[in-house]
């Protein structure tokens, strides 16, 4: 009996064993050796209309996945021997610091806090924060709108989360309901379980155009978001290379371009690309 025990927990311990290794794909190399190898395992987002996206047909699309295709690119890597990994919010740190992506390239702000645990390339993108409200609704027209009353979906994890935290809900001008991604809470808009969703603008956008005539962006924008790319912390070498591409896809005009696909028929108004910055 005893025997038959120790043999079924080391059965255990090994199919455990197997199923990290599968499931955790990490790795001790920098981006710059595996894209040496020819191979990259970029993250991203799945459901973010416009940047990036999980299409029916198994491909993916928007604006960060053009970015991380050209990026990939100018460090030798084809978009056939890429990877795209989802990167939830909250997660994104963690899948970087574990080696299970090599970088990300996912609406991801630059902040102090996130520049201890990981570092990053860019900015590659400038965009600031927003409210999205049925487009029946006349009561929000803006952050200075928001009442006690109100609902206000965001993600857990992310920049517009905390900004929401620390000036809206401190004050008691809005209850703060956090979904794991901006598509549960359009569907809770939607559905009107909450009153707004609220993150950055041209992500706002993406679901708009989406549900054309359901949903609309109000108000301007109450933050500045700078989207960079995050690398392990440390990785100067694979932070250099990306600056690079990123730096050569404004140039080439290939930036711009990106934009106007993914949002050109939104009525979106492209910036002025930002300047990178190599500190």
């Amino acid at each position: 009996m005893r025997i038959n025990h120790a043999i079924r927990i080391a059965a255990g311990v090994a199919a455990l064993a197997l199923t990290v290794t599968a499931c955790g794909g990490s790795s001790n190399k920098t981006a710059s050796q595996h894209a040496a190898d020819g191979k990259l395992t970029i993250g991203i987002k799945y459901d973010q209309p416009g940047l990036g996206l999980l299409n029916k047909d198994g491909s993916h699309s928007g604006f960060d996945v053009d970015v991380a295709t050209y990026v990939a690119d100018k460090m030798g890597v084809k978009p056939e021997n890429i990877t795209f990994k989802e990167s939830p919010s909250a997660q994104r740190e963690t899948l970087i610091q574990n080696g299970q992506v090599d970088f990300i390239v996912a609406t991801y702000s630059i902040t102090d806090a996130r520049k201890q645990k990981v570092d990053f390339a860019g900015p590659y993108f400038i965009t600031g924060q927003s409210l999205l409200v049925r487009s029946d609704n006349t009561d929000i027209t803006g952050p200075e709108s928001l009442n006690g009353n109100k609902k206000l979906c965001s993600v857990k994890g992310s920049t517009p989360a905390q900004n929401i935290k620390e000036k809206y809900v401190s004050a008691k001008e809005v209850q703060l309901q956090e979904y794991d991604t901006y598509s549960l809470c359009v569907e809770a808009l939607k559905s009107g379980a909450v009153d707004a969703v609220s993150t950055d603008d041209i992500i706002l956008r993406g679901y708009a155009a989406q549900s054309p005539g359901a949903l609309k962006v109000v108000g301007n924008t109450f933050t500045t978001e700078k989207y960079g790319i995050g690398v392990k912390k440390g990785d100067t070498e694979s932070r250099g290379k990306i600056n690079d591409a990123i730096d050569a896809m404004i140039t080439s005009g290939a930036w711009k371009a990106a934009l106007e696909k993914n949002f050109g028929s939104t009525g979106f108004q492209i910036p002025e690309p930002p300047k990178v910055d190599r500190y």
